[in-house]
């Protein structure tokens, strides 16, 4: 299986390398557009600013690619926090335009009953539909968050799986070839674990 995991400059990206690697497969990393290319499967990492974000997939040279390999050739990809981000239209954290590949915003927590900003640590998530990448994981399964935004999607179809902080959110979200997740599996244990191997395996 061909893995690439996109560098461009803003993730957790040799942690996630590592995390595939205990789910039995050996991923790429690479900004090179020949070796995604030949991606079978993609991941989209990403810790930061939106903005930021998307100056460097342009930077890299890598909009159109992944426009190609995702919207033409339907590659499956996942997007890890700032990566599931940059998936949807815009953000509230900056002025340019996200990849636009869900009808999805990105806004940011409006704070209630003293609860910080960012949400950071172990939260437990509310999976709303049965789907592959999810196979094997219970109710109140949990992983680690760190992030002050969150994705806000127009149709109710396309939300996988909720976290309550300020209120529910997205936590998990797929459309047809593209899977993400708020969270992070990679610092999430055996649920990001399982989570990451059925990606491998399942999609």
């Amino acid at each position: 299986m061909n893995i690439v995991i996109i560098d461009y400059g803003m993730g957790n990206i040799g942690s996630i390398r590592n995390m595939l690697g205990k789910a039995g497969t050996q991923a790429i990393i690479s900004s090179q557009i020949e070796v995604i290319q030949q991606a079978q499967k993609l991941i989209l990492p990403g810790v930061g600013a939106f903005d930021e974000g998307m100056k460097n997939l342009k930077e890299y040279n890598l909009i159109d690619i992944l426009n190609k390999k995702v919207l033409e050739e339907k590659t499956p990809i996942l997007g890890i926090c700032l990566g599931m981000q940059l998936f949807s239209s815009h953000s509230q954290e900056g002025m340019k335009p996200g990849l636009n590949w869900l009808n999805a915003q990105t806004i940011k927590f409006i704070p209630q009953n003293n609860r910080k900003i960012p949400h950071m640590g172990w939260n437990t998530i509310e999976i709303r539909k049965k789907n592959p990448i999810l196979d094997g994981l219970p109710q109140d399964s949990r992983f680690y968050f760190v992030h002050s935004y969150h994705v806000v999607c127009a149709h109710e179809e396309d939300v996988l799986a909720v976290t309550s902080y300020h209120g529910d959110f997205v936590s998990a979200l797929h459309k047809g070839n593209i899977w993400g997740t708020q969270f992070h599996p990679e610092k999430s244990h055996r649920f990001g674990l399982k989570l990451l191997s059925n990606f491998v395996n399942n999609i």
